[in-house]
């Protein structure tokens, strides 16, 4: 690593890590607040990112509470939602061929999706960046945040970017740069869910002593083209119950314009079977009739997976520390009873706004703990909603999809969120895997290269890239327990939760080794999440590395 001698520096009065929802309308709103009140305030936005939107991923259906309040013109300046929902179907699916279609009024109020939209939320970030650069925001894509700095008191200084042209060992070669620091007088964190620097300020701070393990899903989805005759532009489908057998989830399937679906499976990563396999279940999930009958014909032209942090209220940390703020799903601010979490992270980046414009307008100190940002998220409609689904996960962790599922119908549609009592679960999700050897084996289905598909061509369309001989961005804290521990014990899942094949055992000299084939990575962050041992640590690879996904 370079010393800070080495490297240049800029000055803002506000960094942003990460050019998702949550940290574009915290700049956005920032700047439209020193535009409103006649105040200078500088702020600089870092994207991991090749550009802006090439790592989003979602499913999505976006609610569109919070853009209507931070861009009402949004229809009129051509914000990209097009296809909004003309109805929606919930299916409970009990067998690889039958399924239970619910009725209407038995649909939580939470799941209708009734003047929501259909997006590409990738491309929606990329329309909110364009915005953001209109109100003069110094937006840096292809540079990954890759350190925390620090003042001599403990508090956040702002961030720097990598080391440009190591290699492998780590060794400078022809084409080295010195990594950039950012210093501010307030940095936000919005790198998403299991951000790498939100990691380690969860830690520093002891910003979720106070909160429940937070819980994981891995949500796996792809993009198709389909005969039209298949089509319906609006249709939004929801499932749950197969192919699940060994874990909770759902399915869906959502009908964009232009004769495109998506269909993608969230796995919540509590599961106890070693030897699921999300991207197995998704891939014979679509032979199901109810999603074959829309497939069958068409083409696939996308495939990514990512993360979702999905703890809620429950799992929400201190969002607040000398120097920081931390939103969207870099904290955890999604509402899984919605399965929306768009509106919630730009809604708490717009609070972070407000909360930072009062402290800065009039050349405010810098460096401050701003406490008053979580309470203030707390307030906002986006924490009420967090407030009424607080017991949406752990119902379905405890009690499973058929009496989690009963006991969240009654929670959101008779009570509204509103019930006396609060439920918990306090395992992390990597601790609640077994031992293979107390675990039944799962034989998955060759695929048909029709309706499903292998990982490596599924990967060739994430249009993953990383500069080839650079130090590997997913570490191990001791490059012995893949083998000595995980292998023995659980089977080594490296293998079958990473949805990118990047996690191999081979033959080597006639003794098992784990490879990682880093330049596979989709930077879907599940193998820092779920690794039984959690040894493996994500780090940023150089800038720009990782998936483009087009339309995600």
């Amino acid at each position: 690593m370079s010393t800070s001698a080495e490297r240049e520096s800029m000055e803002y009065d506000v960094v942003v890590v990460g050019g998702g929802p949550a940290g574009l309308a915290t700049a956005i709103r920032l700047k439209q607040l020193a535009i409103e009140k006649n105040q200078e305030i500088s702020v600089c936005l870092l994207e991991k990112g090749s550009e802006v939107g090439a790592h989003i991923l979602s499913g999505a259906v976006m609610e569109t509470r919070a853009l209507d309040e931070l861009l009402p013109d949004w229809k009129a300046d051509g914000a990209p939602l097009n296809a909004a929902v003309t109805r929606d179907e919930v299916h409970l699916f009990t067998t690889e061929r039958k399924s239970v279609k619910l009725a209407n009024f038995m649909i939580p109020p939470s799941m209708h999706n009734e003047g929501n939209y259909i997006v590409s939320l990738g491309n929606v970030s990329r329309w909110l960046g364009e915005q953001a650069e209109a109100l003069e925001v110094e937006i840096y894509p292809g540079f990954p945040a890759a350190e925390i700095l620090y003042h001599e008191d403990g508090s956040i200084k702002g961030v720097a970017t990598p080391d440009m042209g190591l290699d492998e060992n780590g060794e400078k070669k022809d084409s080295y740069e010195p990594g950039m620091e950012l210093h501010a007088k307030y940095t936000v964190f919005a790198e998403g869910c299991r951000g790498q620097l939100g990691k380690e300020l969860l830690s520093k701070f002891n910003l979720d002593a106070d909160s429940d393990a937070q819980h994981y899903g891995i949500g796996l989805k792809e993009l198709w083209e389909i005969k039209p005759e298949n089509h319906e532009e609006g249709l939004v489908v929801h499932g749950s119950g197969w192919p699940l057998e060994d874990a909770t989830g759902g399915s869906f399937l959502y009908h964009l314009e232009n004769n495109q679906v998506v269909v993608g499976l969230i796995v919540d990563l509590n599961y106890t079977n070693p030897h699921l396999s999300p991207f197995d279940e998704f891939q014979r999930m679509k032979h199901h009739p109810v999603f074959a009958k829309v497939l069958e014909g068409g083409r696939r032209i996308s495939y990514g997976a990512r993360a979702i942090a999905k703890g809620g209220l429950n799992a929400l940390p201190k969002m607040s520390m000398p120097g920081g703020l931390l939103v969207g799903c870099d904290a955890g601010t999604l509402n899984f009873a919605k399965i929306k979490g768009t509106h919630t992270a730009m809604k708490s980046g717009m609070v972070a706004a407000e909360v930072l414009f009062e402290q800065l307008k009039d050349n405010g100190a810098g460096s401050a703990n701003l406490t008053q940002f979580d309470q203030a998220f707390l307030d906002s409609w986006a924490g009420q909603e967090l407030h009424e689904s607080r017991n949406f996960g752990p119902a379905m962790h405890k009690y499973g999809m058929m009496i989690g599922g009963a006991f969240n119908y009654l929670d959101q549609k008779l009570f509204k969120g509103k019930m006396s009592f609060t439920l918990h679960d306090t395992t992390p999700d990597y601790a609640a895997m077994k031992p293979a050897a107390d675990c039944r084996t799962i034989e998955y289905p060759k695929p048909d290269g029709k309706l499903s598909f292998d990982k490596l061509s599924s990967v060739f369309l994430t249009n993953t890239f990383h500069e080839e001989n650079q130090p590997c961005h997913l570490r191990l804290t001791d490059p012995s327990i893949p083998v000595a521990k995980n292998l023995p014990i659980y089977d080594a899942p490296e293998q079958r939760y990473c949805p990118a094949g990047v996690y191999e055992i081979i033959e080597e000299k006639g003794e098992p080794e784990l490879q990682i084939n880093s330049q596979n990575c989709i930077h879907c962050k599940t193998c820092d999440i779920k690794d039984p041992s959690q040894n493996i640590t994500w780090v940023t690879p150089e800038g720009g590395g990782g998936p483009s996904y087009p339309n995600m």
